[in-house]
């Protein structure tokens, strides 16, 4: 892994999101965790399948984010799907509480990764995806794999 200004290692992926909702914008939050949960992230044992994140009193919380218990941590370990608090500048909140108000949005985690030593987050606002889309965006999918087929098919001839 390279130590540069940027090192990012990637723990967990929630590709059901990009399939479930259109993603308007992105942010970057930190997640408070306590020591356990953390040498478990490192392991790479997360999962955010299942998450979705409130705005409650002002603070961002995200729910059903399963982080496995440390084999290690025996006493120490905490609730594997405990409500994690995250990070965010107060104007980013407001912001972000001003476009959920609005009809149709929501806030999804998109992934959850290591930068410069530290737990992050990246938050999706997103809009719901119709039946519809949906089937588009697997069409579209389909043909651009043919495509592909195609394309390295009629290579391999000439």
């Amino acid at each position: 892994m390279a130590k540069g200004k940027d090192a990012q290692k990637l723990v967990a992926n929630n590709k059901k999101a990009f399939h479930d909702y259109f993603i308007d914008e992105t942010y970057e939050a930190g997640i408070a965790l306590h020591g356990t949960e953390v040498k478990s992230l490192r392991m790479g044992k997360c999962s955010i399948k299942e998450a979705f994140i409130r705005i409650e009193n002002g603070e961002v919380f995200v729910y059903g984010m399963h982080i496995s218990p440390y084999e290690k941590g025996n006493l120490f370990n905490k609730d594997p799907l405990r409500v994690k608090k995250l990070l965010l500048h107060k104007y980013e909140i407001n912001k972000l509480a001003g476009r959920v108000a609005e009809k149709g949005y929501t806030l999804v985690p998109l992934q959850v990764y290591f930068k410069d030593g530290r737990a992050k987050v990246e938050i999706g606002l997103a809009r719901g995806k119709k039946l519809y889309d949906k089937r588009r965006d697997i069409a579209k999918k389909d043909q651009r794999r043919e495509a592909e087929k195609e394309f390295k098919m009629s290579g391999k001839f000439y």
